[in-house]
C-alpha cells in the first residue's frame, strides 16, 4: 500500500455506496492514505448517479489530492475527465471489462462489429489512463495486460471478501421435512459466464434421487432449460439475510464457474466462492486457473470438477454426499 501512504485520496464511484467492493476498497486505503473522502451517490437510479458524479467532477477542486482512485466503472469517468486527473496519480478497479463482457461473455455483438472495436477502445483508452490497475485476479491481470496491451507491472491483485456482517458461520436448522437430506444450493444472477446450463443438467441426472434436495436460488432465463424433478425447489430471489440462512441450511454449496467455453469463467473467482468461505461450507469450483489462486484441493471442504462437464459435477455431489454420510455415521 505504499503507492497511498501519506497521500490525500479521492475515491470515486458510480455505484451504489453501499457495494461491497466500494466499501473493501475504502477500508483498504484508509489503512494507509492521510485522507480518504468519497465522491459517489446515495440516488437509486445508475443514471442518476452518474450525472451527480459528473456534475460533481465538472465543479470541484481537486487540487487538495495526491491521488485519484476511480472504482466501479473507470470506463465511465477517465474518457471525460482524465484531463483533471493530470499530475495526479490516477488508479483504477478494473473489475469489470466492457470488451470482454459484451462481447467474448454475452456476446452481445460480433467481434468484428464497430461496437465491438468500441468496447475494445474504450477499455484500452481508460487502461492507457491509470497509473495503477486493480484486478480481481491474476488471470485477468494477465489477460488484461496483453489483450489491451499493457505494462503487467501496473496491474495488482486485490481479491474480493464476502460481508462477513451477513454471512458467517452459524448452526445448521434444517427444517424437519430435509433432516435426513443431502442438501445442494446454488444461487446466482444466471449469466453465461456461470454455466447454469451445466448445473442444470446435473440436477436432471440427479432427479428424484431420494437422498438429495436441491435449493437453486435465482432467475431461470427462458433460455436455460429447467431441471424437473420432486427434490428441486426453485426459489427466484432472497434478500442478503435471507439468503444467508438458506446457505446456512445446506450441506454443500455449487460455486462454479461451470462454463468451459467461457474465458472469463477461468479468468474469475465466482463472488458466491467466498460468501460459501465465510460461511465454512463445502463447496465445488471449477477446475479453472483463477479458482486454484485462492483455494486448493488440499484445503478441506473444496472439491475441483471439469468445467462443462454435468455428469462430472453429477459425481463429485455424489462424492460430497458420500463423505457427509460418514460424518453424519461417526457423529
Amino acid at each position: 500500500m505504499h503507492l497511498y501512504a501519506g497521500k490525500h485520496v479521492l475515491f470515486i464511484t458510480t455505484k451504489n455506496l453501499d457495494y461491497l467492493r466500494n466499501t473493501q476498497e475504502i477500508a483498504k486505503l484508509r489503512e494507509s492514505a492521510a485522507s480518504v473522502d468519497v465522491l459517489g451517490s446515495s440516488e437509486k437510479s445508475y443514471a442518476r448517479r452518474l450525472l451527480h458524479v459528473y456534475g460533481k467532477l465538472s465543479t470541484m477542486s481537486l487540487k487538495q489530492y495526491d491521488a485519484i482512485f476511480v472504482g466501479f466503472a473507470p470506463q465511465l469517468i477517465l474518457p471525460l475527465f482524465g484531463w483533471r486527473f493530470r499530475k495526479k496519480t490516477v488508479v483504477i478497479d478494473f473489475f469489470i471489462s466492457v470488451y470482454d463482457t459484451m462481447i467474448q461473455d454475452r456476446k452481445k455483438w460480433k467481434d468484428d462489429s464497430m461496437l465491438a472495436k468500441f468496447c475494445h477502445w474504450i477499455d484500452r483508452s481508460t487502461l492507457r489512463k491509470a497509473d495503477r490497475i486493480i484486478s480481481d485476479t491474476n488471470a485477468h491481470g494477465d489477460y488484461f495486460a496483453k489483450e489491451f496491451d499493457i505494462n503487467r507491472t501496473q496491474i495488482e491483485t486485490w481479491y474480493l471478501c464476502a460481508d462477513r456482517t451477513i454471512f458467517y458461520p452459524r448452526p445448521q436448522k434444517k427444517p424437519a421435512e430435509l433432516q435426513d437430506k443431502f442438501v445442494v444450493l446454488y444461487f446466482g444472477s444466471v449469466l453465461p459466464v456461470q454455466g447454469v446450463d451445466v448445473i442444470m443438467q446435473a440436477m436432471q441426472l440427479l432427479a428424484n434421487d431420494p437422498r438429495i434436495h436441491f435449493d437453486f436460488i435465482g432467475p431461470i432465463a427462458q433460455k436455460v432449460k429447467k431441471a424437473e424433478g420432486d427434490n428441486i425447489t426453485y426459489i427466484n430471489w432472497l434478500s442478503q439475510p435471507e439468503l444467508a440462512e438458506a446457505i446456512s441450511r445446506a450441506d454443500l454449496c455449487l460455486a462454479g464457474h461451470f462454463n468451459r467455453e467461457n474465458g472469463k469463467a477461468n479468468r474469475t473467482i465466482p463472488g458466491k466462492a467466498y460468501i460459501y468461505e465465510a460461511m465454512e461450507k463445502p463447496m465445488i469450483l471449477g477446475d479453472s486457473p483463477a479458482n486454484h489462486e485462492r483455494y486448493s484441493a488440499s484445503q478441506e471442504g473444496i472439491t475441483f470438477v471439469e468445467m462443462g462437464d454435468p455428469e462430472a459435477l453429477r459425481n463429485a455431489i455424489l462424492s460430497c454426499m458420500e463423505q457427509w454420510q460418514k460424518k453424519s455415521q461417526e457423529n
